[in-house]
């Protein structure tokens, strides 16, 4: 890829078929393939519908998509200034060690500073030591003292009530 230039560009409604390839070679490296429930037709609507819920960034080389970065804006009430949650990086491994990463990664830090971002959050596994080490090598601090918690699909269908406590909610 020496010589190659990268293009880092947001996608598009027909980089669709792109970014499913993309998401499932990411759960194959995660671990996880089964885990998959995202189909060209909730993309479509989620990420290029009306009100988009999320974005991408794709990296790309005459013409191939070889890496992306989903993310999303948060707000801090702490600092009163809105963020963005990287949930996915991923570049193809026959294009690792080749900056797209970086170039993804640079592209993330400039619409955060165009927004007025206070920060970018996101998690790494553990376990991936050369992520952790890529994280670090650009500026990233790795917070040992936080845990991710999650509500699942499952446990969002579970009827939850708080015992007799008066407490009311509209």
């Amino acid at each position: 890829m020496a010589g190659k230039n990268i293009l880092i560009r947001h996608a598009k409604e027909q980089d669709i078929p792109a970014i499913m390839e993309l998401i499932y070679l990411k759960a194959e490296f995660d671990g996880c393939s089964e885990s998959v429930e995202a189909t060209p037709q909730k993309l479509e609507v989620d990420l290029f519908g009306e009100n988009p819920l999320a974005f991408v960034l794709l990296a790309e080389v005459d013409g191939e998509a070889i890496g992306l970065a989903t993310y999303h804006f948060i707000y801090s009430t702490f600092l009163a200034k809105p963020g963005i949650w990287l949930d996915d990086l991923y570049v193809k491994a026959e294009h690792r060690n080749h900056k797209v990463g970086e170039a993804l990664m640079l592209r993330l830090r400039q619409i955060a500073q165009e927004k007025g971002c206070a920060r970018i959050d996101w998690t790494v596994a553990v376990s991936n030591d050369r992520g952790i080490k890529f994280y670090e090598r650009i500026g990233a601090k790795i917070r040992n003292k936080v845990r991710l918690c999650r509500l699942d699909a499952q446990e969002l269908m579970r009827e939850f009530r708080i015992p007799e406590s008066g407490v009311r909610i509209n």
